[in-house]
């Protein structure tokens, strides 16, 4: 049926090429479009746009700036210079800054290294990295995801600053606070015992 209204074809289309948008949702969310209000639609596509426009990468850690406008951690005073902790995405960053725990900077690599999808070390900015470690940082945090992809990336990096002079931490492993150990999964409960520390 969908091949004889072609407007609505090339609109799902489109919506296929977002990532994490689940094939499922893509008709749900082309109906929420479509019976948006016409100003509402177009706030919304002039959001997009002016984001498109306006916001770039830092040219030093990689974090969404505003075009003219410095970064608002490399060139905030108050951020202890001398940590960069080392993320997947800017979503991470939003995790962490939610914690009010971090006063560090940050470097965003853009992914993660991963052969199967035809992502490589050159893909990423570590290069970027591993040039802004001088003498003023003195620990890099590396808080990728706990996956098999976040593991590689990590042992490349830690390879890569071999020759500095830097202390390197990952994130703690383990169980989750308030969780129950019967509901931990097999991987989690073992680096929960393996890495466990004086109480």
């Amino acid at each position: 049926m969908i091949h004889q209204l072609p407007t609505l074809q090339g609109a799902v289309k489109q919506l296929q090429q977002v990532p994490f948008l689940a094939s499922k949702n893509l008709y749900r969310v082309l109906s929420h479009f479509l019976e948006m209000d016409p100003a509402k639609l177009d706030a919304f596509c002039a959001a997009l746009q002016a984001a498109k426009q306006n916001l770039i990468p830092c040219s030093r850690c990689f974090v969404w700036q505003e075009k003219n406008r410095p970064c608002l951690f490399c060139s905030n005073e108050k951020r202890d210079q001398s940590i960069i902790c080392v993320i997947e995405s800017w979503q991470e960053l939003l995790a962490i800054e939610r914690t009010e725990g971090y006063k560090g900077l940050y470097h965003v690599l853009g992914g993660n290294i991963c052969p199967l999808d035809g992502v490589g070390p050159e893909d990423l900015t570590i290069v970027p990295l591993v040039a802004r470690i001088d003498e003023n940082v003195k620990e890099i945090i590396l808080a990728m995801n706990q996956t098999p992809e976040g593991e590689v990336t990590s042992a490349y990096i830690v390879q890569k600053l071999t020759h500095k002079n830097v202390k390197i931490t990952c994130l703690a492993k383990g169980v989750p606070v308030g969780s129950s150990l019967e509901f931990i999964d097999r991987l989690t409960m073992f680096k929960a015992l393996s890495e466990r520390r004086p109480f």
